[in-house]
């Protein structure tokens, strides 16, 4: 009983075989069905290869969210070189709330203003990265993908004399509350003040006003060296001592998840705007640096996505089983048109029939004679 419910189950399962075998007796083999054969493996080959290449490339999904964390501290990462000397400049913030942050993060380091040939060719290249990212937009996924969590390049100090350095190099950070604020280098060092702060200014003369500056780096948040933020390179030239540079920053959490790092760091958009103050023309005003910030509400999340192994297998079985189907109708399509039109005319399979009658009986009336 149980052979005879054997042989009945592998009997249903015979028959129901999708791929039946043809004995190789009635196989023919031909050079041009080699011919498409060699040429169908060949194109499969290459597809499954770039397939391969298209299986390894990642992309940045972007989600928005609201952002709840409204308790912790937000960190401004300062690098700004100011030709002034250091006695004579103060930078500091001043929030919403009108609470002075202390600037003790911040380090006041006499330089030069002007460029070594190696560092005015650094910044001609992130100014043209800049530039290429206001076109492209695609480019700050390849940004977010090179961001590497580390410690950010050190700078070496001049080996000039204080004295002969004229400009003031500001770098360090800061930590503010998560309100907007006003972030300020201008004329003296800040004192603490009832109603806020003031600056001596009374002390500096009018004379030595330069707030020509360049911003080496401008961040919030976490500092991560392959991120390039957006006032990074920015050169401005004072063309007055009473010159008021304005910068209006927009800030954005960003929540970046990457193969290399996770880590929450802040984008921000900037609008710029200069002017010269004439007070005998009723202008008001301080001369200085002045970087008004505020803090968007909603959160971006960057999130880096690769293709699913099973998605790469279903599009690969596809490669080569359209391949494989394809390239065999159209060789069957071809050999049916050749069988057409270079054979069947030769043999005269579409003359008319009375010819072919005629040659039938000839032929038949030859093999009685013989």
């Amino acid at each position: 009983m149980k052979r005879l419910t054997k042989k009945k189950a592998l009997t249903l399962v015979k028959e129901l075989d999708a791929f039946p075998k043809v004995p190789e007796s009635y196989v023919e083999s031909t050079a041009s069905g080699g011919t498409v054969s060699l040429v169908a493996f060949t194109l499969m080959a290459v597809l499954a290869f770039l397939e391969f290449f298209v299986y390894r490339i990642t992309w940045m999904k972007y989600e928005y969210e609201v952002d709840k964390d409204f308790s912790s501290k937000l960190k401004i990462n300062v690098d700004i070189t100011v030709a002034m000397r250091c006695q004579y400049i103060g930078a500091d913030v001043l929030d919403l709330a009108e609470t002075m942050v202390a600037s003790d993060g911040l380090k006041y380091e006499p330089v030069n203003f002007e460029l070594s040939p190696q560092q005015r060719l650094w910044q001609m290249t992130l100014l043209h990265i800049q530039e290429r990212l206001r076109v492209e937009h695609a480019l700050q996924d390849v940004i977010f993908k090179a961001a590497i969590k580390g410690s950010p390049p050190v700078q070496t100090e001049s080996e000039d004399s204080a004295a002969s350095l004229s400009a003031c190099r500001i770098h360090g950070h800061l930590y503010v509350n998560k309100v907007a604020g006003n972030f300020h280098i201008t004329v003296g060092k800040s004192i603490p003040h009832p109603r806020g702060h003031a600056h001596l200014a009374a002390l500096v003369s009018h004379d030595s006003y330069n707030f020509s500056h360049r911003i080496d780096h401008l961040s919030f948040g976490e500092v991560l060296p392959g991120l390039i933020s957006t006032l990074d390179g920015t050169e401005k030239i004072a063309s007055d001592s009473n010159h008021m540079f304005q910068y209006f920053i927009t800030i954005v959490p960003t929540k970046l998840n990457t193969y290399k790092v996770s880590a929450e760091t802040h984008q921000y958009s900037v609008t710029e705007r200069e002017r010269v103050i004439n007070h005998a023309a009723g202008s008001h005003g301080v001369s200085g640096i002045f970087m008004k910030y505020d803090i968007s509400s909603l959160m971006v999340s960057v999130t880096e996505q690769h293709m699913p192994l099973w998605q790469f297998l279903v599009r690969l079985c596809g490669i080569i089983g359209g391949i494989f189907s394809t390239t065999g109708m159209i060789h069957s399509l071809v050999g049916f048109l050749v069988d057409v039109i270079c054979c069947r005319f030769q043999i005269g399979v579409y003359r008319p029939k009375d010819q072919v009658t005629a040659q039938e009986n000839s032929k038949t009336l030859l093999a009685a004679e013989n």
